[in-house]
């Protein structure tokens, strides 16, 4: 299961977080481990569930 990062930016837009939004842009891959990355989620309060693609393997 992997998570789009652009998903993941657009949540960050949406509240406001232009800063980590454009962090997030530039620090991790197009796709996205939500267990390699679980920390920077937690810290981010992003739930991966709420972020994964329909399609996603």
């Amino acid at each position: 299961m992997r998570i789009a990062r652009d998903r993941i930016v657009t949540a960050l837009r949406d509240r406001g977080q232009q800063a980590r939004a454009d962090w997030v842009e530039r620090e991790l891959p197009e796709r996205v481990d939500p267990a390699k990355h679980t920390g920077l989620l937690a810290t981010l309060h992003l739930n991966p569930a709420d972020l994964v693609d329909a399609s996603s393997p």
